[in-house]
C-alpha cells in the first residue's frame, strides 16, 4: 500500500458513525491513531453541533479517560490521547463544505461560512415541504422536526431529526423515495444545489457548493494538493452526496458504515 495520505478526509455518517449517533470507541481509537500522523478533516451534511455531539464531545471524553488511566497505571496512551497539536491537523466541514472550522488557541474558529439568503432559504423550505407533500413523503408523525434551517445549508429529513438509525435505514434502502424529492425540488430550485445526503435526507446549498468545494477549499487553505489527499465515504455513487469529490478526481474509497472504515484505517496505518 501507498505511504500515508497528507490528508484524509471522511463523511461522518454512516463513515466514522452511525446516522445521527455518536462514534463507536473502536472508531475514535483508529480515528486518534490516524491523527497522531496526519492531517484529518470530516465533511458532513450535519451542522457543527451535530459534529460536536457525534465527535468531538467523544474525543474528549476517550482523552479523559486514557488521561485517567494512565495516570492511575504512570503512563498513558499517546495514541489515545488527543491534545492540541493532535487538534491543529483535524479540519471539520460540517453543512456539506459550507462552513469550515479550524483548531486555533485552544478553540474552533471559522474560516469561512456560505450562507444561503433569506429568499433561498425561505424558497427552498417552501419546495421540499410541498414537493414532499406532493409525493407522498411528509410524514404524519416524525421523530422531531422534518426540515432544518442550518445557515449555510437547509436539510429535509424524512423521518425528522431524531429518527432511529433503524428505522431510517429501513424507510428507502434503494434510494428511490429520496432520489425522486431531490430531482422534483432541483427542479423548482435551479439556482440552488440540491444533493441526496444521509439515507433519508436531502440537502440544499448555494449554487457550486457541495463536498468539493469543501475539498478545495482544503487545498487552499492547508496547501495540501488534492491529489495527494483520500476521500473515505459511503455515498460515492452518482447520486450521492460524497459523489462530487469523486468527480472532482480525490482519490477516494467507498465503505459501508463505520466497521468497514476502522477496518480500513486499521490496514492503511500498518504502513
Amino acid at each position: 500500500m501507498s505511504p500515508l495520505p497528507r490528508l484524509v478526509a471522511f463523511d461522518l455518517d454512516d463513515t466514522l458513525a452511525p446516522s445521527k449517533s455518536p462514534v463507536e470507541p473502536r472508531m475514535l481509537e483508529v480515528f486518534a491513531r490516524l491523527l497522531a500522523r496526519t492531517n484529518v478533516a470530516v465533511i458532513s451534511g450535519g451542522n457543527f453541533e451535530q459534529f460536536e455531539s457525534q465527535l468531538l464531545t467523544r474525543l474528549a471524553e476517550a482523552t479523559a479517560a486514557s488521561r485517567a488511566a494512565g495516570s492511575a497505571a504512570g503512563s498513558a496512551s499517546s495514541a489515545s490521547v488527543i491534545d492540541e497539536a493532535a487538534l491543529s491537523r483535524l479540519h471539520l466541514l460540517p453543512t456539506c463544505g459550507t462552513r469550515y472550522e479550524r483548531r486555533e488557541h485552544g478553540a474552533w474558529a471559522t474560516v469561512y461560512r456560505e450562507h444561503l439568503s433569506e429568499v433561498e432559504r425561505d424558497s427552498a423550505l417552501i419546495a421540499l415541504r410541498e414537493e414532499a407533500a406532493r409525493l407522498g413523503l411528509w410524514e404524519s408523525e416524525p421523530w422531531g422536526e422534518i426540515l432544518e434551517d442550518r445557515g449555510s445549508q437547509v436539510t429535509f429529513s424524512a423521518l425528522g431529526q431524531r429518527a432511529p438509525v433503524a428505522a431510517k435505514h429501513a424507510w428507502d434502502p434503494d434510494g428511490v423515495k429520496k432520489n425522486a424529492l431531490r430531482a422534483a425540488v432541483a427542479a423548482r430550485l435551479p439556482e440552488l444545489e440540491v444533493r441526496s445526503g444521509g439515507s433519508t435526507s436531502v440537502d440544499i446549498t448555494r449554487r457550486g457548493i457541495d463536498k468539493a468545494y469543501g475539498m478545495r477549499k482544503l487545498e487552499e487553505h492547508t496547501g495540501i494538493s488534492l491529489d495527494e489527499m483520500l476521500f473515505v465515504g459511503d455515498r460515492l455513487d452518482p447520486d450521492g452526496n460524497d459523489y462530487p469529490v469523486l468527480a472532482l478526481g480525490v482519490t477516494c474509497h467507498a465503505v459501508t458504515g463505520w466497521e468497514d472504515t476502522a477496518a480500513f484505517l486499521d490496514e492503511l496505518l500498518r504502513h
